[in-house]
């Protein structure tokens, strides 16, 4: 597993924009670079990132070649009710990991 660090609020009043801050540490390899040795080092970079909020699709992104190592991706969302923010990323060689921390929403 990568190691993810979150910034999520963990608590919300009804109807308030909360910023959601992601890092993740991926080397995000192009396919393009060679090695010591000269041979292309082969691609390797995470290709989407999802935030589902109380099981509804908040948020995505499409990833490439192009972005630099270590991720980071930052996004707002209207906190409407108590439940969970779940942070996927998917990537080549079967690279898939999900975070998921609970958003409290209260007076």
């Amino acid at each position: 597993m990568a190691r993810v660090l979150l910034n999520i609020p963990r608590s919300a009043k009804p109807g308030e924009v909360i910023a959601i801050r992601t890092l993740i540490q991926h080397n995000m390899e192009t396919g393009y670079r060679p090695g010591a040795d000269g041979v292309v080092l082969p691609r390797d970079i995470i290709r989407r990132f999802t935030a589902t909020y109380d099981g509804v699709e908040v948020f995505a992104a499409e990833l490439s070649p192009a972005i630099a190592a270590n991720p980071f991706l930052s996004f707002t969302l209207v906190a409407t009710t108590t439940g969970p923010l779940a942070l996927r990323w998917q990537g080549d060689n079967g690279f898939d990991q999900t975070e998921t921390r609970e958003i409290t929403v209260a007076e």
